[in-house]
């Protein structure tokens, strides 16, 4: 939420063409009654692309699915992991991970309404699911409603006692749950998320699961990404120089400008880019202190970049 935005996502397709990126979780309520076209709107070159949903009724999942097929999607996914309180009210997210036949009645809906993946997004429990055998309860019903693919957060979310951020960091890691999840459901797609910080582990884990989702690792350290396509797909080419990178992308932001977008609004997105590079924090202090003024252009973002440059030549 507020990270995978659509100039977070055409940032990162500079750096990998082979990944698949998700959108932002968006509920029904904002598609059924709000801006669609905003929420829905994405740049071909996202592609291939996946929008998550969040929701709990049956009917409206279907109908958003519908659109995410009419709208060009890829994939269309349902979030059953999120523990925020908004979340948590509406009773979607990782509540859900208690109502399994809802799940899968909602992913039988779907369905039924798009041809184009549906997939489910969970975690490995919540408050009170403590066994194993709770997880493959909640994995096998969903499963029954056509879900072949399971993208598994492999924590617990403490839905009562701990806050969003220390969700994700809090609750240990079990990935070996998450190992025998694709020993026991060989049939199904299994993903693992959560805590994996580098392609040599992404390596590891492709010994035991079908696929890894990166995060915050992504997030916070974009360059991983530049050798996705090479060292995961097999791919020769990928993007040799960070300077690339921005160069590609300065004529979007001068498009974006254009069109009314704030500097800061795409730039937010690219502070990690030089991370562990010489000359980096001046690199993000003056992306920091610059990008938000008004008639911020991208001679900031390039006087950003010289910080760098110039260090290293």
């Amino acid at each position: 939420m507020d990270w995978s935005d659509r100039h977070c996502r055409y940032f990162w397709r500079l750096l990998t063409h082979r990944a698949r990126l998700y959108t932002e979780m968006v509920t029904t309520g904002a598609l059924i009654h709000g801006d669609r076209q905003r929420f829905l709107q994405f740049h071909e070159e996202e592609a291939p692309i996946a929008l998550q949903l969040g929701g709990s009724n049956p009917e409206d999942l279907a109908r958003c699915a519908k659109w995410a097929e009419e709208w060009g999607y890829d994939e269309v996914n349902l979030n059953c992991g999120c523990p925020s309180d908004r979340v948590q009210n509406g009773a979607f997210g990782a509540c859900l991970m208690g109502e399994p036949a809802l799940v899968r009645d909602s992913v039988s809906a779907m369905r039924g309404a798009c041809s184009i993946d549906v997939t489910v997004k969970h975690r490995i429990g919540i408050d009170h699911m403590e066994s194993y055998g709770e997880l493959c309860h909640f994995v096998g019903t969903v499963a029954e409603g056509g879900s072949e693919v399971f993208i598994v957060h492999a924590r617990k979310a403490w839905l009562k006692g701990l806050s969003p951020k220390e969700n994700r960091e809090v609750p240990p890691l079990n990935y070996p749950w998450v190992y025998q999840l694709k020993g026991d459901f060989p049939e199904l797609t299994i993903v693992i998320n959560g805590g994996i910080e580098t392609l040599e582990d992404s390596g590891t884990h492709l010994g035991h699961v079908d696929g890894v989702m990166l995060g915050r690792s992504a997030y916070h350290n974009p360059w991983i990404l530049a050798e996705v396509d090479q060292r995961l797909f097999g791919d020769a080419k990928q993007p040799r120089y960070r300077e690339d990178v921005i160069e590609a992308i300065l004529p979007y932001v001068e498009r974006e400008l254009s069109n009314g977008t704030r500097l800061n609004q795409i730039t937010r997105h690219l502070l990690g880019l030089y991370q562990e590079v010489p000359g980096a924090k001046r690199y993000r202090r003056l992306l920091s202190e610059q990008a938000h003024r008004p008639g911020a252009g991208v001679d900031v973002l390039r006087a950003a970049v010289n910080e760098v440059t110039q260090l290293a030549a």
